[in-house]
């Protein structure tokens, strides 16, 4: 954090994209002693706010310079887009199908007077009770930008750290550029050609439960109906040679998505059944 640069002209003179890069630090089982970690992008445009992976937007510049199209997703933050200045979140989820789920997200801020400084930053703390969990943020006026990882926004000022009173997720603000024109990140907008579908809360649980009864069938149908010989199927980079493998790789995904059932999110995990 020492050494964050960030450049504090409006956004509102050009069609450009103030980039924020947030060191992401998380835990798909919360009762691990270790943290995952991954870079995750903020980007802010003159009339729209976007947060995905940092390795969604390497993918896309490999694409253009190598003149392909490699899809790359993961599921362990859904990747965001609102307007700016607003609550209204679109999710974007990729399970057996590529989906977007509209939320309002408005969250309400207690802010308080301890201060620190961070380098040439003075950083205000702020609390908050979102998605069933408690928060702590630290921001800073002197970034006038209403803006943060995730869904975290309306404070007065940019959220430079924010995490959970249980540290099970925390961001810290690593990184500022600006781009010299507006990045439109097409890659939220479809994968591998599939437009997502809109769906609601329900229908996404009901996804998530569906998967858990039958994680690998995708695989297990493609297996049963492939008449070619010289068709190889592999699954976590071990072979397939029969359905009744299949049985027993599922019932570790099983056991795995019951483990790492920790979304940011807590009051929306799904109760999967024990056994």
């Amino acid at each position: 954090m020492k050494k964050l640069i960030l450049l504090l002209f409006p956004l509102i003179i050009s069609a450009q994209t103030h980039r924020f890069i947030y060191q992401f630090h998380y835990k798909l089982d919360s009762t691990a002693t270790q943290l995952a970690a991954e870079n995750m992008i903020l980007d802010i445009n003159p009339s729209d706010v976007k947060f995905y992976p940092y390795s969604y937007a390497e993918t896309d510049s490999l694409n253009i310079i190598r003149d392909q199209r490699v899809s790359r997703w993961d599921d362990h933050l859904p990747a965001l887009v609102r307007k700016k200045n607003s609550f209204e979140n679109t999710s974007l989820i990729l399970m057996n199908d590529f989906f977007s789920l509209k939320s309002t997200d408005k969250m309400t801020w207690k802010l308080l007077n301890d201060t620190k400084v961070d380098g040439q930053y003075t950083l205000q703390k702020a609390t908050t009770t979102f998605g069933g969990r408690n928060w702590i943020a630290w921001f800073s006026k002197d970034v006038n930008l209403s803006e943060g990882p995730y869904k975290f926004r309306g404070l007065p000022g940019l959220i430079f750290e924010i995490e959970d009173d249980k540290n099970n997720f925390i961001f810290k603000l690593s990184k500022s550029m600006k781009l010299p024109k507006t990045y439109e990140a097409k890659f939220l907008e479809s994968f591998a050609g599939k437009k997502p579908l809109p769906v609601t809360e329900k229908i996404i649980a009901k996804k998530q439960l569906e998967l858990y009864n039958d994680p690998l069938q995708d695989i297990a149908e493609a297996f049963k109906s492939n008449t070619n010989p010289e068709t190889t199927f592999y699954v976590s980079s071990v072979q397939i040679k029969s359905l009744d493998q299949l049985k027993g790789m599922s019932d570790e995904r099983r056991k795995s998505m019951r483990r790492e059932n920790n979304p940011i999110e807590i009051d929306k995990a799904i109760k999967y059944p024990s056994n």
